[in-house]
């Protein structure tokens, strides 16, 4: 049978390919155009004489350093977050009693707390610990934040796990730890990377406890080195939209090689 075509539906993807399109464009045309070019012609001209000074000139004004930081910061909160998620969604899952939806419920709470309302306690907590102005400072809040999605997302992938192969390792002997190294990590893939990504997202894109939480510039982060490139290079807005493409490409290059399994993680957290 002859299918017929949806020209609706092609239009309205095409209009969607332009909304999205347009500004990724002007992004990339703008950075590779000279000063004047884009003060003249604006940024949706071709660059007539495409240049790389716009990079040159974030690179050696400190940029690197603020990407490294946040890098920094990415690591740590995806290690703390896998660190505490993975074996406290295993215990929600598997465990027995009124205990393990009690924990799974404090957790949905936590959906719903906002990192404005907490942060003077933060802060001041940071404090305490010695913490404040350094990258352990920024990436302990965050991983706190990022958790209760953690643990909502793996938990959902591990329910999809057949309880037959629990009850086989079981059989067999293994304990606990076994379980969750040889079972439930490698069949929870998916919902580890989604969990993984999402948490790398949040620490590259935060603002707020950057913000709060460091006061130097040799512990600043993207976000900030960004909001200081504003007042820095208003009159230069190819080098600004230069550094916004340099802070886009490393998550980028993260979604691109783990796009599969953030797709099938999604699906597997909406589980039973």
């Amino acid at each position: 049978m002859k299918t017929r075509p949806n020209y609706l539906a092609g239009a309205a993807a095409c209009v969607w390919l332009l909304i999205v399109g347009v500004p990724v464009y002007s992004l990339l045309s703008a950075a590779l155009q000279p000063q004047d070019q884009y003060t003249n012609d604006g940024p949706l001209a071709l660059p007539s004489k495409p240049t790389w000074a716009n990079f040159d000139t974030v690179l050696h004004s400190g940029f690197p350093g603020y990407l490294w930081n946040t890098l920094v910061v990415a690591a740590l909160t995806v290690a703390l977050v896998l660190l505490f998620g993975v074996p406290i969604s295993y215990a929600v899952v598997r465990g027995r009693g009124w205990w393990s939806g009690g924990v799974f419920r404090i957790f949905l709470v936590g959906l719903a707390i906002p990192s404005q309302a907490v942060v003077i306690p933060l802060f001041l907590i940071v404090n305490r610990l010695g913490l404040y102005d350094s990258l352990w400072g920024i990436a302990l809040p965050t991983a706190a934040f990022a958790l209760p999605v953690t643990v909502l997302v793996i938990s959902g992938g591990m329910r999809e796990i057949d309880a037959s192969l629990y009850e086989a390792m079981a059989l067999d002997g293994a304990p606990p730890a076994r379980v969750l190294r040889d079972l439930v990590i490698p069949l929870s893939r998916s919902g580890i990377a989604t969990a993984s990504v999402f948490a790398a997202l949040q620490a590259w894109n935060g603002f707020l406890f950057p913000l709060i939480m460091t006061q130097s510039e040799g512990s600043k982060t993207v976000t900030l080195g960004l909001y200081n490139f504003v007042s820095q290079y208003s009159d230069n807005v190819p080098a600004l939209l230069a550094a916004v493409l340099l802070s886009a490409v490393p998550i980028l290059v993260v979604y691109l090689f783990a796009r599969r399994a953030l797709v099938a993680g999604l699906v597997g957290a909406g589980g039973k």
